[in-house]
C-alpha cells in the first residue's frame, strides 16, 4: 500500500515530515515504531496491533533485551510487518502506564539514535505517549518533533493518527513547528 500524506508534509533541514490517518501496521518502508515499556510486553494500544499483525516473534525477541530504560531503545525484526525492523522505545515503565512529555522526548530522541545508525530512510511513528500514555495528541507530537527533527541525514517520519480529526490536530502542531 503506497502511504499518501493526509494534508501535509513539511521540510525542515534533513527530515521530511508527513501526517497520516490509517494503520500504522499496514505501513512499508525501513521501520515502524512501537511506543513501548520497559518490560517489552505488548499487551495494549499500538504494541498490541504491531504483534497480532506482525507476529508473535515481534515481542519474543524485543523480551530479550529487556527491560529497556526509557531513553533507549532496541530494533528488532519485523516478523510478517512490511517493514525490515519495529523500533521498541519506551515510553512508560510498566504495561498501562502513565507517560510524560518528557519521556516521550527521551523515547523519540533514542529513535533518531537509531535511524541514524541503521541508515534508515522512511520511518513510521505512531503518536508516542498519547492513548493508554495519557498525552494528548499536541503533547506528544510536540514532545517528538523536539527530538526527530535534529536528525542529520535525509529521512522522511510519516506521523500516524488513528483518525482524520486527530490527523488534523497533528497537522496544525506540526505546521506550527516546522512550516
Amino acid at each position: 500500500m503506497e502511504v499518501t500524506p493526509l494534508t501535509y508534509t513539511c521540510r525542515a533541514g534533513y527530515v521530511t515530515i508527513q501526517v497520516v490517518s490509517g494503520d500504522i501496521t499496514e505501513f512499508e518502508g525501513d521501520a515502524i515504531v512501537n511506543p513501548a515499556n520497559t518490560l517489552m510486553i505488548m499487551g495494549g494500544g499500538v504494541a498490541l496491533a504491531i504483534k497480532r499483525r506482525g507476529g508473535a516473534e515481534i515481542e519474543e525477541e524485543a523480551r530479550r533485551h529487556a527491560p529497556v530504560p526509557i531513553g533507549e531503545a532496541v530494533a528488532t525484526g519485523a516478523g510478517r510487518l512490511r517493514v525490515r525492523y519495529v523500533i521498541h522505545a519506551p515510553t512508560v515503565e510498566r504495561p498501562g502506564g502513565s507517560s510524560s512529555a518528557e519521556n516521550v522526548h527521551r523515547a523519540a530522541s533514542a529513535v533518531a539514535r537509531l535511524v541514524k545508525e541503521l541508515g534508515l530512510s522512511r520511518v513510521a511513528l505512531p503518536l508516542m505517549g498519547a492513548g493508554v500514555g495519557g498525552l494528548s495528541p499536541e503533547e506528544s507530537v510536540e514532545s517528538m518533533l523536539r527530538a526527530l527533527l535534529s536528525i542529520d541525514r535525509p529521512v522522511t517520519v510519516y506521523l500516524y493518527a488513528r483518525d482524520e480529526e486527530t490527523a488534523r490536530r497533528v497537522e496544525a502542531v506540526v505546521r506550527s513547528k516546522c512550516g
